[in-house]
């Protein structure tokens, strides 16, 4: 399947922006989303990136595309309220450093290394060891996992 995916993408002129790509780590697929684990062990930080070549704005978006994102960001905001207990679940799309469209779903806690600030340039990120990043990526993919 990932193979198939590859080529979906290709086809389609979809490429994974080298800063998100650097960045975070691949989680899941979903119906228009990749969903990246930014590397960053202070906050659960999930990045929905919608697979559309040339899209840098959600009005860019078509208005069935738009409805998709919007049912995954819900999605993923769930699912990071569930697993994390946090206070807050912050969902932005900013894109002024990095144009490709993405959209930023992070839980937050009172009392974070940041916290009532934002996320975005707040000091050097933290990464999670190799084994916590897999059993994390693993787990938020099956919480993400469309049910029937």
């Amino acid at each position: 399947m990932p193979a198939l995916r590859r080529l979906a993408r290709q086809m389609n002129g979809f490429e994974l922006d080298e800063r998100l790509r650097n960045d975070s780590v691949a989680v899941t697929s979903l119906a228009l989303c990749d969903v990246r684990l930014m590397n960053d062990s202070r906050y659960c930080w999930l990045l929905l990136i919608p697979r559309r070549a040339g899209i840098s704005e959600w009005h860019e978006l078509s208005g069935e595309d738009a409805a998709v994102l919007t049912h995954e960001i819900h999605s993923a905001s769930a699912v990071l309220k569930k697993r994390t207990g946090a206070d807050k679940i912050n969902v932005a799309a900013i894109g002024n450093m990095v144009r490709q469209m993405h959209v930023h779903v992070v839980a937050r806690h009172e009392g974070d290394e940041t916290w009532p600030g934002t996320v975005w340039n707040s000091g050097e990120a933290v990464p999670y060891d190799g084994e916590t990043l897999g059993g994390l990526c693993k787990e938020l993919s099956q919480d993400l996992a469309p049910r029937d």
